[in-house]
């Protein structure tokens, strides 16, 4: 039975990991921009353009469907390698695979930097992501996620965040964003943790409380929860470049207030 759901599985990613042929990305970063602005431990984010990422987009009520870490250059080839595997994600068909920045230079992508990170715990989640590169993709998530690409009725937005729960359990099993919390909970770093205050009462203070963070479980973080957690930067290329709006080039007469003579 086991081997009829990884067959099926197998089968249903190579269908859902086809392109869509209609995808436009809303904005790109230009290849030398983004290259510059990623450090490593950073968490890009990326406007999957293929079937399963529309799974994950409705499902998330996201712009995002997949996530990679970045290890910088400690993987490259040779020291002037122009596109080394600075990557590593969780991909359908290919399992935890190191990748090079070029795989998504025409992609809507977004860097999320965890802030404070102490260089220590970065070394040893890049260390353990190299070693995780070789694991399967969860193949019982693609089966699960093929659900939502044919009519079906509404989801209840409170359920959504459990669905994303769809993995087998198996450590040696890898979806996207799943890996990347892991790696980030092994340090203690947190993305969305669960708060609990309690009572916490000292002389002068006696409705004093503390809060208490509780590790969310790695299987139900999304692509978007890096996006949206308090503790990482979203690093925008374009502007650490030095944007001036004022040195733009626009076709004549477009953006323009109207002449003062033809206001109404």
């Amino acid at each position: 039975m086991i081997g009829i759901f990884e067959r099926l599985g197998r089968a249903l990613a190579a269908y859902l990991s086809r392109p869509s042929p209609s995808y436009e990305p809303l904005a790109t970063t230009p290849p030398a921009l983004l290259r510059s602005a990623l450090q490593p431990g950073d968490v890009l984010l990326v406007e999957g353009n293929t079937r399963i990422a529309v799974a994950i987009k409705y499902l998330t009520q996201s712009t995002w469907s997949h996530a990679a870490f970045y290890v910088g250059d400690r993987l490259a080839r040779t020291p002037n390698d122009p596109d080394p595997p600075v990557l590593i994600e969780a991909d359908v068909m290919g399992g935890v695979r190191a990748v090079p920045l070029s795989l998504y230079e025409e992609c809507h992508t977004r860097i999320c930097r965890p802030v404070g990170l102490h260089h220590a715990d970065r070394h040893r989640m890049i260390e353990a992501a190299i070693a995780r590169i070789g694991d399967t993709y969860d193949l019982r998530n693609v089966i699960d996620l093929a659900r939502y690409l044919f009519p079906t009725p509404p989801v209840p937005q409170r359920w959504r965040r459990r669905m994303i729960a769809l993995g087998s359990g198996q450590p040696t099993r890898a979806i996207c964003s799943t890996m990347i919390a892991q790696l980030f909970q092994s340090v203690r770093y947190p993305i969305l943790p669960e708060i609990e205050t309690r009572p916490a009462a000292r002389p002068g203070c006696d409705n004093c409380v503390r809060e208490i963070y509780h590790i969310r479980h790695h299987s139900l973080f999304a692509p978007r929860d890096f996006d949206v957690s308090p503790y990482f930067e979203v690093v925008k290329p374009v502007l650490d470049e030095g944007f001036n709006y004022q040195a733009l080039v626009w076709a004549r007469g477009e953006g323009l207030l109207a002449e003062e003579g033809s206001r109404p």
